[in-house]
């Protein structure tokens, strides 16, 4: 459990920092990163990420929410993902987030549902829906909040240059674009998410912070999931109206 807390805090704590999802006291997950305590309960009040950790747990047969597959699977990806039924958890997450307004989970038409954060991102929250109309600031809040990956170029005392793919929007259609640099958190007044990081690293990126190391293999499921969670949005972009 201490091991899957502290994966969990490490992607849960650049929003948690910004007040966007879990309680008060970001640095609680901060503090707590190398050894998982304290994580624990802070986790089960994530109303976003913990009914997917529920259904993957379910359905891989694992009985810790927490445990280090279950959370590698909703942050990262993995092949436990594919093992849900997108219309059962479509009826879970329908009635989990019964009263979340402004995602496509309510859609009708929409298809595939995906235990996995992309798709959080993506159906869930409001953004997509924005996106025709708010343009630049819906595209940078769908950015920031999916994980994204990309290699270390250049390291700095607390922060350091990461060239990731950015999304992008041509007015009808989200795409994931070519590399671009950007600057992003990996140490804040001592205290990093990933230790000791250097110049090559593939690591994943969450809001302003690096947030893991990862292997190539986890590289290729992020792009994975993030492509089928695209393939949703862009289905429901479609019938959205335009301004």
């Amino acid at each position: 459990m201490t091991k899957g807390a502290a994966f969990f805090g490490r992607y849960a704590f650049p929003p948690n920092e910004l007040g966007y999802c879990g309680p008060p006291g970001a640095h609680t997950l901060l503090d707590a990163i190398g050894n998982g305590d304290g994580i624990v309960d802070r986790a089960r009040e994530f109303n976003g990420a913990w009914p997917y950790l529920e259904a993957l747990a379910r359905f891989g047969g694992y009985s810790d929410r927490l445990d280090p597959a279950v959370v590698k699977a909703y942050w990262v990806g993995s092949d436990l993902v594919d093992s849900i039924d997108p219309v059962d958890l479509r009826r879970r997450l329908r009635s989990a987030f019964a009263t979340q307004p402004g995602g496509i989970l309510h859609d009708p038409r929409l298809q595939d549902c995906i235990a996995h954060h992309s798709f959080h991102v993506l159906a869930v929250y409001p953004w997509l829906r924005l996106l025709p109309h708010g343009g630049p600031i819906a595209l940078s809040m769908l950015q920031q909040c999916r994980i994204r990956w990309g290699r270390v170029v250049a390291l700095g005392a607390d922060e350091a240059t990461v060239s990731s793919a950015p999304l992008t929007y041509d007015g009808s259609r989200l795409d994931v674009g070519d590399a671009v640099e950007e600057r992003v958190r990996w140490k804040s007044a001592g205290r990093a998410l990933v230790a000791d990081p250097v110049e090559g690293d593939l690591v994943s990126l969450h809001w302003s912070w690096m947030c893991d190391r990862l292997t190539s293999e986890d590289a290729a499921h992020l792009d994975r999931f993030t492509d089928r969670s695209l393939a949703v949005a862009n289905s429901a972009l479609l019938s959205l109206p335009r301004p």
